[in-house]
């Protein structure tokens, strides 16, 4: 229905780690160059699990964008901004809230998962259930058709396409909507038209998929059509009405392997974690006490690579044949896990260091990441804006 646009969001837990690093954000640089991307800051879903404690979270969220940033996302490649300044999420998240059935928000997978997991915090509250809707809006309202996630976060996706569908089909059907999608074809030219009405015909009679994805394609091509009735085409193809949300798909990331110092998934609330903007020394001083086999009680013990965590960093950073220097010298006791450790140490640190060389010009120059996300926070409001006017007409509430 567009070109492809990628949304996708991150709550702002303050400065982020080489798990970040290695989970999302070189999955971001990448996406930055293939497809139009919008990346936000979702501080209203940080106060979903801590609504009680709010102080945090403006620091929280300069610190993320500074990462962001100093990690290599082009602001001139991506638009930067935060959730709460595009006040139209909010809007859009009250309106399908109307019409999204209660059943829908309670069996999706991560609500009563997190319930059970953060027993500690209260999460009997209207907001907590409602958050895989705003999740929904954020992503509907950019009209995105690709959000990056990893396999558990999928049912939020199909939550959003069932939501989008569920839209299209209340409130698609504008007054005249046959004659105006008829009038539209029309506009496509002798040629097109005939072949776009003879695609609609093969996959509505025999619900032919290639039928489908060839009329989509000569509609992503026509120049001559208003948005408007693009969208009536869309719809009309395939027999519901004006698309006037856009259902979006999952677009697979893979799994983080970027270990915590300890060998468990790198977390804050493992305190395992090495953060992109540690210093130097206290980054070598952290790997150097990472533990190690426990077999390995002295020098000359040999060991088991298997069963060090030091190993599965090697994983990450080093190649076959370093992997190999270590596999031969910890299984012999040839070499020390002092020694083991040392080429860690120096990747981490060739890794960490033009992230912090360009973190140093953002930190010294506020202002400049406040520019950038008042830019952002502009253009996700034009896009939103948009969005939400056909929102609107379609639930009756243009008073114009």
């Amino acid at each position: 229905m567009y070109a492809d646009r990628v949304l996708s969001g991150m709550r702002p837990t303050g400065s982020l780690h080489l798990g970040h690093y290695h989970g999302v954000l070189k999955n971001w640089l990448k996406l930055q160059h293939e497809y139009e991307c919008l990346f936000f800051v979702a501080d209203w879903h940080a106060l979903t699990t801590h609504y009680d404690n709010p102080q945090a979270l403006e620091e929280h969220t300069w610190q993320m964008v500074i990462d962001w940033l100093a990690a290599g996302v082009d602001p001139t490649r991506a638009t930067l901004f935060i959730q709460s300044q595009v006040i139209e999420h909010a809007e859009l998240h009250l309106l399908l809230s109307m019409m999204t059935p209660l059943g829908w928000l309670e069996r999706v997978p991560t609500y009563k998962d997190q319930q059970e997991k953060l027993t500690d915090k209260d999460l009997a509250t209207y907001g907590f259930l409602g958050y895989p809707l705003l999740q929904s809006a954020d992503i509907l309202i950019y009209r995105a058709n690709r959000v990056p996630v990893g396999e558990d976060q999928v049912p939020h996706i199909e939550f959003s396409r069932e939501i989008a569908r569920r839209f299209n089909h209340l409130y698609g059907r504008e007054p005249g909507y046959e004659e105006k999608a008829e009038a539209a074809v029309k506009k496509l030219g002798g040629k097109k038209a005939k072949l776009y009405t003879e695609l609609r015909t093969r996959y509505q009679e025999q619900g032919d998929e290639e039928a489908l994805e060839s009329a989509r394609a000569i509609l992503a091509e026509a120049q001559n059509l208003s948005l408007g009735d693009k969208e009536r085409l869309y719809g009309y193809l395939e027999g519901g009405g004006k698309m006037i949300l856009t259902e979006p798909e999952a677009l697979l990331t893979e799994a983080s392997k970027m270990p915590g110092l300890d060998g468990q998934k790198m977390s804050k609330s493992y305190h395992n974690t090495i953060a992109l903007r540690e210093d130097p020394e206290a980054v070598s001083k952290k790997i150097r006490t990472m533990p190690t086999d426990p077999a390995r009680v002295r020098r000359t013990d040999a060991g088991n690579p298997e069963k060090c965590p030091v190993w599965q960093f090697h994983q990450v950073y080093s190649n076959d044949a370093v992997r190999a220097w270590v596999t031969q010298g910890c299984t012999s006791a040839g070499i020390g896990c002092i020694e083991c450790k040392q080429p860690v140490i120096e990747a981490v640190l060739r890794e960490l260091a033009p992230i912090q060389e360009r973190a140093r010009a953002y930190t010294e120059e506020p202002d400049l990441v406040r520019s950038i996300i008042a830019d952002g926070c502009e253009k996700a409001r034009d896009l939103a804006r948009e969005t939400m006017r056909d929102v609107r007409e379609a639930m009756g509430l243009n008073y114009g």
